[in-house]
C-alpha cells in the first residue's frame, strides 16, 4: 500500500527502484511489505545514530510511502519549513496545553491515510528504558503499531510484524521486546533495554 505524497505514479515507482538501487549498492537489503492499514504508528529501533533517520527516509522512498516523522515546532520556521514538512514532518509544540501525544492524536484523526514513525528511544544516547509516549498514541487514535528496525549486523532495514495496542501495555511490550532482541544498532554500546519505564511497571 502506498500513502501518496504529491508525485505522480511514474516519478515514485522510478525513486523506489532508485532508493533500492542504492542499498543494493551498499549492501543492504529491504525487508518486509507495507501492511494495509489506512493508518499506523511505525516505530524505528535501534535508534543510535544519525544515519538512522537517513536509513528509514531512502526506506521509505524504497516501499514508495511517505512516512511522517515528529520534530520540534522550532525546526519548521523560515528557511527550512517548508522542506521539513515536504520530507514529512509534523510539528509538535510542547509549550502547549494539548500534550505531545494528544497533539499527533489529532493529526492522526485529520487524516484518511497517515503513517507516522517514533523513535521511542527518545535519543541516540544509552538509556535504561523507552519513552512509551508512542504506544499511546496509537491507542488514542485506535491505529495499529508497526515494528520497524534497522539492523547493521545483517545489513538490513524493514518492518516486521505489527499489532493493535490492547491497553495492556506490559502485555503488549512482551511482543516488541521479543522481535527487537537480535536486533542490533550502528552503536551497540548506546544500545539500551527493550523496558518500560517504572512508572509504567508501578502502575500494573
Amino acid at each position: 500500500m502506498s500513502y501518496s505524497d504529491g508525485r505522480a505514479p511514474e516519478a515514485n515507482l522510478f525513486i523506489s527502484w532508485l532508493a533500492r538501487f542504492i542499498f543494493w549498492v551498499v549492501g543492504w537489503k529491504v525487508t518486509g511489505k507495507v501492511p494495509n492499514f489506512p493508518k499506523m504508528l511505525l516505530i524505528g529501533v535501534p535508534h543510535t545514530s544519525n544515519w538512522d533517520g537517513a536509513i528509514f527516509y531512502v526506506f521509505s522512498l524504497a516501499i514508495r510511502t511517505h512516512i511522517k516523522f515528529i520534530g520540534k515546532h522550532t525546526l519548521f520556521k523560515f528557511p527550512f519549513g517548508g522542506l521539513m514538512r515536504f520530507a514529512g514532518g509534523i510539528p509538535v509544540n510542547r509549550s502547549t496545553t494539548l500534550n505531545a501525544v494528544d497533539q499527533i492524536v489529532d493529526q492522526f484523526n485529520q487524516h484518511e491515510r497517515m503513517a507516522v514513525i517514533v523513535a521511542p528511544e527518545g535519543t541516540r544516547s544509552l538509556t535504561k528504558h523507552w519513552k512509551t509516549g508512542f504506544y499511546y498514541i496509537a491507542l488514542k487514535a485506535q491505529v495499529p503499531i508497526v515494528l520497524g528496525y534497522v539492523d547493521y549486523s545483517r545489513k538490513e532495514v524493514g518492518l516486521g510484524p505489527n499489532f493493535m495496542p490492547t491497553g495492556n501495555i506490559v502485555e503488549d511490550f512482551k511482543i516488541i521486546q521479543a522481535f527487537y532482541a537480535d536486533k542490533v544498532g550502528r552503536h551497540p554500546e548506546k544500545q539500551g533495554p527493550v523496558v518500560l519505564p517504572p512508572r509504567e511497571l508501578a502502575n500494573k
